[in-house]
């Protein structure tokens, strides 16, 4: 295993915590304390895997996610007591792959590093190259493009994106999209699907000739379409 996570916050029990359990499931870990420390780290040991707190001195979780966006596609865990559906939103619509609220199970934890970990190590499944009119989506190489521009999208964003457009046509609820991209499903991830999506939405429409080529269906989810 021996992946290398990141663990950014201000409270030193928590990053205590947090460290000690992942380390006994054999990961290696980082520590920052506040966000520009983390940015240092981050720059200097290029870890694998961020578990980021969102409140913090110097510079805030919120605005670390949007920098690292900007050069990196590292997966992005954020840990924060802020329990409200926008302080999520506006985590995921940074760039973050996956919210967990505290209090939290040390255990969904884990299983969420390492399932985020997972998919980024063996690729989302399906066809290794999706090509749908200007959209060429490549599994092998992580990337996406768009009229021959490339799209930067999460390792979350990537696998809802293939999804969909591996099965133009069909329609997915929310949880069905979830567990056909990400092959696991814990409590909470549905609300977070349309924050996904309407990032991915953001991101191809910039470049597309066609917009809007993901459907929404009222009352059911979404579609990619045929």
């Amino acid at each position: 295993m021996n992946e290398k996570i990141l663990i950014v916050d201000d409270q030193k029990k928590m990053v205590q915590m947090l460290k000690t359990c992942l380390e006994k499931e054999g990961y290696s870990t980082v520590e920052a304390y506040d966000g520009e420390e983390a940015l240092e780290q981050f720059r200097l040991e290029q870890p694998d895997l961020v578990l980021l707190d969102v409140m913090m001195p110097r510079l805030d979780g919120l605005e670390f996610c949007r920098r690292v966006r900007e050069k990196a596609k590292t997966p992005i865990i954020i840990i924060s007591a802020k329990s409200e559906e926008t302080d999520k939103l506006v985590g995921l619509d940074l760039g973050a792959d996956d919210y967990i609220t505290k209090p939290f199970s040390l255990r969904e934890m884990v299983a969420r590093v390492r399932s985020l970990l997972r998919r980024v190590q063996s690729g989302a499944a399906g066809a290794d190259r999706v090509v749908e009119g200007s959209l060429v989506i490549d599994s092998k190489e992580h990337s996406v493009e768009v009229e021959s521009v490339p799209v930067s999208l999460t390792p979350t964003e990537f696998d809802m994106l293939l999804a969909l457009a591996a099965h133009p046509g069909r329609v997915f609820t929310r949880r069905q999209l979830i567990e056909s991209a990400q092959g696991d499903f814990f409590e909470g991830y549905e609300r977070t699907v349309d924050a996904h999506i309407g990032n991915i939405r953001k991101k191809i429409n910039e470049n597309a000739a066609e917009k809007n080529l993901i459907e929404t269906v009222y009352g059911v989810g979404y579609r990619y379409k045929a």
